[in-house]
């Protein structure tokens, strides 16, 4: 599993946005967010990178918001609440891996880090 990757210092990129595909575009195999219909190697680049950029800041974005779920699930203040392995096997992580997600989120849920913003933590 990626470890998670705290950018502190690092502004935040703005994604391209990720254009709509309709049902029939997307069950087509060889369809890939209209990159196939794009002749110039420039513009191909261009797309092909804007896309990637994309889906590195939806993954950093997501992995925060799996380790602010992952700080307020082994919150002690819940009645409820899970240990390390609960959530390593809820998330198919390894117990340390969730360990350090759950100390990543509670840093996050403190303000520590950019962060999916603030979250209450019960």
């Amino acid at each position: 599993m990626a470890e998670p990757t705290p950018r502190r210092n690092e502004p935040r990129l703005r994604p391209a946005p990720l254009l709509f595909e309709p049902a029939e575009a997307a069950s087509d195999p060889e369809h890939f967010f209209d990159l196939e219909s794009i002749d110039d190697p420039r513009a191909l680049l261009a797309r092909a990178t804007e896309l990637t950029l994309a889906f590195r800041a939806a993954a950093d974005r997501a992995v925060e918001y799996q380790a602010v779920a992952a700080a307020q699930l082994a919150d002690p203040r819940r009645f409820d609440r899970l240990t390390a392995a609960d959530i390593a096997e809820r998330a198919e992580w390894t117990e340390d891996y969730a360990k350090k997600m759950v100390e990543f989120g509670r840093d996050l849920l403190r303000g520590g880090g950019e962060g999916p913003g603030p979250v209450d933590p019960v």
